[in-house]
């Protein structure tokens, strides 16, 4: 079965070559939903972003995912300037919050499979100094809760509990069991 990714992100993109999966990207404009809780919102988008790729393509397994970053359960989007990062990252500092990604499966325009996974991050305490020259690299203005573990963001992680992978924008572990009823597998004679 062909697998599509309904999604812009490189990071997905780049996570689902590095693992070996077999996939092309659609993309089709939608209008993501940006308030009510949480888990209901990034699961409204997840849904939104594969449901008309999957309508294009009735035949493909679409998916479509969306990364949130939850602190105090309020949403941690992606900063709208250089301020707003640097006050995301002052509310980060020495705390732990949430990163869920709810990943959606669709076929013929109709949910298959949508799951979500969840990582605990702490951050350690940051200096003014360190959250400045972090948001002068350019890096957090287009992540959401303004940081990329997997860059320079890395840095300001003191510890995480659960799926790196997830943190990053994709829970691949749990990806490959939720793909596997497909027929789609890594670990196969290719």
């Amino acid at each position: 079965m062909d697998l599509i990714l309904a999604s812009q992100s490189p990071r997905r993109r780049a996570l689902l070559e590095h693992f070996g999966f077999k996939f092309r990207v659609e993309v089709l404009s939608v209008e993501e939903v940006q308030s009510g809780p949480p888990l209901a919102t990034a699961r409204a988008n997840a849904v939104a972003k594969a449901q008309p790729v999957s309508l294009r393509y009735p035949q493909a397994l679409v998916l479509g995912a969306d990364t949130i970053v939850v602190l105090d359960g309020l949403i941690l989007g992606k900063p709208r300037d250089a301020e707003d990062a640097r006050r995301m990252l002052r509310a980060l500092s020495g705390r732990a919050h949430e990163v869920t990604t709810v990943v959606a499966l669709l076929r013929n325009g109709q949910e298959e499979r949508v799951v979500s996974e969840t990582t605990k991050v702490q951050f350690r305490q940051l200096t003014e100094a360190e959250i400045t020259g972090y948001v002068a690299t350019g890096e957090p203005l287009d992540k959401a809760g303004a940081y990329g573990i997997q860059g320079l963001g890395g840095l300001l992680v003191q510890s995480i509990k659960g799926c790196y992978y997830n943190v990053v924008g994709l829970p691949v572990p749990r990806l490959v069991e939720e793909l596997r009823p497909y027929g789609i597998e890594v670990f196969s004679s290719r």
